[in-house]
């Protein structure tokens, strides 16, 4: 299982995307940061609420120059299905892998034997390919995707400040810390 400071294995995925079925490799991502959001499965209740909430802030992440990758245990043909019967999913423009056989899942430590679905889990990969944060819990709550956004906003702040670390609730503009030193501008 992946865990923090690790450099994460490429993995090949087909993904639905754009309307269109492709493969994806997270090579392809070389140099951006990824996201990936596991999540149990298509045409459940809280999915969809996170899906959307991330796709509407999909060009921030972008930005930011990273890509997000959501990955759940449906075939490529499910995730059409849903985008082509949801008017809500349709609003999603970045890849969504399948991962039948829960390969990736297993990788990452979501994945829940006998039922064959995974834990809601995010995970931040810098773009060296190392992880940098994550997150995983009980599929009952849902996440937010302006949590995620400011974990990687404090991942790309402390790549690029080397020395300073962000405090609690840190957000872009505010006060960071150095280590052995005083507070570094203002929270």
């Amino acid at each position: 299982m992946v865990k923090i400071g690790d450099k994460v294995q490429d993995f090949q995925l087909e993904a639905f995307q754009n309307n269109e079925v492709k493969k994806v490799k997270l090579s392809d991502y070389k140099g951006k940061w990824v996201v990936i959001v596991f999540y149990p499965a298509d045409f459940t209740f809280i999915c969809p609420t996170e899906l959307v909430e991330l796709a509407d802030h999909y060009e921030e992440f972008k930005k930011l120059g990273a890509e997000i990758l959501s990955v759940s245990t449906d075939t490529v043909f499910v995730h059409k299905a849903w985008h082509d019967n949801s008017p809500s999913i349709k609003k999603i423009k970045y890849p969504m892998l399948a991962d039948p056989t829960g390969n990736l899942c297993k990788e990452f430590g979501t994945y829940i034997e006998g039922e064959g679905l995974s834990l809601r889990g995010s995970f931040v990969i810098d773009p060296d390919g190392i992880l940098k944060a994550y997150e995983v819990h009980d599929n009952s709550i849902g996440r937010s995707a302006k949590e995620l956004l400011r974990k990687l906003q404090a991942g790309i702040f402390v790549r690029e400040h080397g020395g300073e670390v962000c405090p609690a609730s840190w957000e872009p503009g505010k006060g960071t810390l150095k280590p052995g030193l005083d507070l570094v501008g203002k929270i």
